[in-house]
């Protein structure tokens, strides 16, 4: 196979899963790979596939910026990058940390061991609302349920709109997928349609603030400065898709994993200490979020190869996190693999992921329900994957399972259509 034949932007080429066998022939002849993207700069990019190489332009912020070209792949206009820029994401320090602050408390260890719970007792609820019939969607009634959930209960969003979030983070994420495009309307009419509802939420807050994030941003201040509107409407946006299509996909591909590997559920079934080190495999072998975008701040060299100041570079946790030189085997999906130091939340830096630890709790508590509850849950039918070179997703897993009584878990709120 030739390099020219490695397509990373189309993703049509993820439809069928990840192609790890184009990052492998990366990693080992072209791990600083110029990649043809016409409408790029200078008519391409650099694809940074090795695991040590991830690690560092994910951390050294000051030679490969978040904020000069935003860290999205797609490409801006001058009008849009100005407002993107205005979203944490696609900052660099000093500035991020500042935004970063903000909504730092929400996320913290204590934080999360408080809610744990509340997330108990969502997940039974789930499992309750599938257990008599003894069939469902794995995805659509289980994991996107549970990331919901529990982000709109931190943003203060009612739980009876949970659904039109999902539409929003699908419609914005699945932009390429036909499933969730609607004809004939703009794409970025979900952001707009996010921002509108940010803005009716923040004003029913301001006369009955809570103890909520939206709250807590609408008093806010960054330099002396309260958020503006568009400020905390992109706060909101990126809250609602990074707080659900993360969590939710990797629960999902880790399911689809498990249906693969029956041997790794089957251990974990039986030895439910392995649990914290299962999640950590989820985590590394899944790579919900397959790559950020950085730009080069100046003329640079790595691997004998010359960046040149403002240069996109793509820089793909998936391949990083199959890099045989950082893990063993790491085609094998093996729940009891130690070490294992994924970069599934980014590998450290200014842009390590502020909801590490509440994905890592959602994703241990709705396992160990489902290995209590339905242990024997097994796949019936074929698995749907999402078309995005971004997102590592799965839109449908059918499952089945044998019937069983509820327990009592909290009500799942019903959703607004």
């Amino acid at each position: 196979m030739g390099l020219d034949e490695i397509d990373l932007i189309d993703g049509r080429n993820f439809v069928h899963g990840v192609p790890y066998h184009w990052f492998a022939e990366l990693r080992r002849e072209a791990p600083v790979y110029w990649h043809p993207e016409a409408v790029a700069p200078r008519g391409g990019f650099w694809a940074i596939t090795r695991y040590d190489d991830c690690v560092q332009v994910n951390r050294d912020w000051e030679h490969y910026s978040s904020a000069r070209r935003g860290s999205l792949f797609h490409e801006m206009d001058d009008d849009q990058l100005a407002q993107q820029q205005l979203m944490m994401v696609n900052m660099d320090p000093t500035m991020h940390t500042r935004y970063r602050r903000l909504v730092n408390k929400g996320f913290t260890p204590k934080m999360v061991r408080d809610l744990e719970q509340q997330i108990v007792g969502y997940a039974d609820g789930i499992i309750d609302s599938v257990c008599e019939r003894g069939t469902a969607d794995f995805v659509e009634e289980i994991s996107a349920e549970l990331p919901l959930l529990v982000i709109a209960e931190l943003l203060g969003v009612p739980q009876e709109d949970r659904r039109m979030v999902f539409d929003w983070s699908n419609r914005m994420i699945g932009s390429e997928d036909p499933e969730y495009q609607i004809p004939d309307t703009d794409p970025g009419e979900a952001a707009m349609q996010v921002y509108s509802y940010a803005e009716e939420l923040a004003s029913r807050r301001r006369l009955q603030p809570r103890q909520d994030l939206i709250s807590v941003l609408l008093d806010a201040e960054v330099e002396g400065e309260k958020l503006n509107e568009l400020e905390l409407d992109l706060f909101f946006l990126l809250l609602i898709v990074a707080g659900n299509e993360t969590t939710r996909n990797l629960m999902s591909g880790a399911m689809a994993a498990f249906f693969d590997h029956p041997d790794q559920w089957e251990l974990l079934r039986r030895d439910r200490s392995l649990l914290p080190g299962a999640v950590e495999e989820m985590l590394r072998y899944v790579t919900p979020v397959m790559h950020f975008r950085r730009t080069a701040t100046a003329d640079l060299e790595l691997h004998g190869q010359q960046i040149e100041e403002g240069d996109k570079i793509v820089f793909w946790h998936t391949s990083a996190n199959r890099d045989e030189s950082a893990f063993e085997n790491p085609d094998t999906f093996d729940i009891t693999r130690s070490p294992n130091n994924h970069i599934a939340f980014g590998g450290g830096g200014p842009h390590f992921c502020l909801g590490a630890n509440l994905a890592r709790m959602e994703i241990m508590v709705m396992f160990d329900r489902l290995l209590d509850r339905i242990p024997d849950i097994r796949l019936d039918g074929e698995v749907e994957r999402l078309q995005s070179n971004f997102i590592n997703g799965t839109k449908h897993i059918p499952i089945a399972f044998a019937p069983s009584a509820p327990v009592g878990g909290a009500p799942v709120p019903p959703r607004a259509r």
